[in-house]
């Protein structure tokens, strides 16, 4: 099992990752501060009186405004591969009132950003509704389907990545190079000693020198508390043996 390219493009698009905005009408890329709420809008936001903001400023006939958000990923650690890019096309809107204060309380949930005390006043969210999603990966680009992408999830390791490898690597990299090696079989040169370097709901991959492969769970898992539980037999394989005995 692995990520669906809608998961892929829901996760990249959360709001941890940098982005940038393309804007109809302006001459060149703006950064952005997104995340995505529960049907993968995109939330922006900005300075009222910033360049975003004024970029967004819908015209007299309009009440939004045309953009695309490019959002690459960025691999954990060196060495791992990269989930490719994602790119949302749409219509950005700028709220006002209650449709603020729930995008707010929305944006909150992936990001508690203290100037969102500040919309309504000094800071202003755009909600861009998604018409169209591509992911790019290794020069291939794929069409998403807009309802699978707003249908999918977020994968929920993937802000907590590089601490659940750095813990893997720090505290039971023996253990895993154990397992990895039970399942791939000894490195093809002496010194390429496994180890993990991306890590999702569905498994991770793990880099033997120049080789990489994926290892998959038995069941896709839901947090990092499951995530532990799942791997409690990998970690700890002598109690699973000591237990079988006993």
């Amino acid at each position: 099992m692995q990520p669906t390219h809608a998961e892929v493009a829901r996760t990249i698009a959360a709001g941890h990752l940098p982005a940038t905005a393309h804007i109809a009408g302006h001459p060149g890329p703006l950064p952005v501060r997104h995340v995505t709420d529960g049907r993968g809008r995109a939330l922006l936001l900005s300075p009222r009186d910033g360049d975003l903001a004024a970029a967004l400023r819908p015209g007299p006939d309009t009440g939004d405004t045309a953009l695309v958000l490019d959002i690459p990923d960025v691999p954990p650690i060196a060495g791992a591969p990269t989930l490719g890019r994602v790119w949302l096309s749409g219509w950005a809107t700028p709220l006002s009132g209650e449709e603020a204060r729930r995008a707010a309380l929305d944006y909150a949930d992936t990001d508690a950003a203290p100037d969102l005390l500040d919309v309504g006043t000094t800071r202003v969210i755009h909600r861009m509704d998604v018409a169209e999603v591509r992911h790019e990966r290794h020069g291939v680009l794929v069409d998403v389907d807009p309802d699978g992408y707003a249908e999918a999830t977020p994968d929920p390791l993937h802000v907590m990545e590089f601490d659940l490898i750095a813990d893997l690597a720090d505290h039971h990299g023996p253990e895993m190079a154990a397992y990895v090696r039970r399942h791939l079989g000894p490195p093809a040169r002496p010194g390429d000693e496994p180890r993990v370097v991306r890590l999702d709901r569905y498994g991770f991959v793990v880099r033997m020198g120049a080789r990489l492969a994926r290892l998959a769970f038995p069941r896709p898992v839901t947090d990092r508390h499951d995530l532990a539980h799942l791997l409690h037999p990998v970690l700890c394989h002598r109690c699973v043996r000591a237990d079988r005995v006993a």
